[in-house]
């Protein structure tokens, strides 16, 4: 079973620019967790402090009883066994074959002998969709299979804790939905931690536990997915629908002048309406029931009172065992959106 990721406080600059302050959640344990947030608002960068491949000026990460950002380098080293990679861009060696790639950390960090380590390999290649391709170099593949080979490193020493950074960068649509189940799958075969940094709203509405979003340095939210699929806050609002009028510019942030304007000129969405929240998506046929489930239905009843009351009533629609789908909650449809997709 995974293990929570507890984060405290946390601050980072690079010289005199705050990437993100103060930054406190806990990634429950077992549980699938998505980070959204606008391009440049330090997603990866969190990723890294979290892992402690990155020092933060401010606050801690507990893993384990191990403060990622504080600790020891080698208490660090020890604990960051615990963690599984999926980088943006896959990060194989070149030269290496898929097999040696896939096979480098439980060479790195273990003693097994080549038979049980070509055993634990073509398992995790089989998981991915690439068995028959052990031999073949990283520049013979497409990036998907890169990312699907990336995803087998990252799960060869069946980790407790998964971080993926925009595992769907550069898949089709339909490789996407691929990968969307393919997470929900490991997460059922391993009960690990999932932290998953993604742009992707099918990803970000379908798979996780909880979702979180970063945005002008801070973190505005992070809780059960109900909380930012129900949410009316302006950036949620116009990041969930993919349109120009809201806080996000080009540049991060609008000014407040350019926000008045666009209201002056009628950008901006109508009065709320009922759409569904998208349900999540279940382990495939044939595998067992995902273990977290339970657990965080456990743990929401002990949020209710605390949440906003359409989020309160897809939870509790949840728990009552009504589908996420058949839930009406109070939102603006996507196609009231500039730029925004049917609902």
């Amino acid at each position: 079973m995974g293990i929570d990721v507890v984060v405290e406080g946390l601050t980072k600059t690079f010289g005199r620019q705050t990437i993100w302050q103060d930054v406190t959640l806990t990634l429950p344990a077992g549980e699938i967790s998505v980070m959204l947030g606008p391009s440049g608002t330090g997603k990866t960068v969190f990723l890294k402090a979290i892992v402690g491949l990155l020092r933060p000026d401010a606050g801690r990460v507990l893993v384990d009883g191990v403060d990622m950002a504080n600790s020891r380098e080698r208490d660090v080293y020890e604990a960051r066994k615990l963690f599984g990679l999926l980088f943006q861009d896959g990060a194989l060696f070149g030269s290496m074959t898929l097999f040696d790639n896939i096979a480098f950390p439980l060479r790195e960090h273990t003693r097994k002998k080549e038979s049980e380590i070509r055993r634990i390999v073509m398992e995790r290649m089989d998981t991915v969709g690439l068995a028959g391709a052990e031999r073949k170099l990283p520049g013979e593949i497409s990036g998907g299979m890169r990312k699907r080979a990336g995803l087998a490193r990252a799960l060869v020493l069946d980790p407790q804790i998964i971080l993926c950074d925009e595992p769907d960068s550069g898949l089709d649509p339909v490789r996407t939905s691929y990968l969307s189940q393919l997470l929900i799958d490991i997460n059922t075969e391993l009960d690990a931690t999932m932290l998953i940094v993604t742009h992707n709203l099918d990803i970000a509405t379908t798979v996780p536990d909880n979702m979180g979003m970063l945005f002008c340095r801070d973190l505005v939210a992070f809780g059960p997915r109900e909380v930012l699929l129900t949410s009316e806050e302006p950036v949620v609002e116009q990041f969930l629908g993919g349109h120009r009028a809201g806080p996000i510019g080009m540049s991060e942030e609008k000014d407040r002048a350019t926000i008045a304007r666009e209201a002056s000129h009628g950008l901006v969405a109508g009065p709320p309406t009922r759409r569904t929240v998208a349900p999540q998506l279940q382990p495939t046929p044939g595998l067992p029931v995902r273990r977290a489930v339970q657990r965080r239905r456990d743990r929401v009843r002990g949020l209710l009172d605390s949440l906003p009351p359409a989020a309160r009533a897809a939870v509790e629609a949840d728990l009552s065992g009504v589908p996420d789908g058949d839930t009406l909650v109070r939102t603006r449809p996507l196609s009231t959106y500039d730029g925004g997709a049917p609902a």
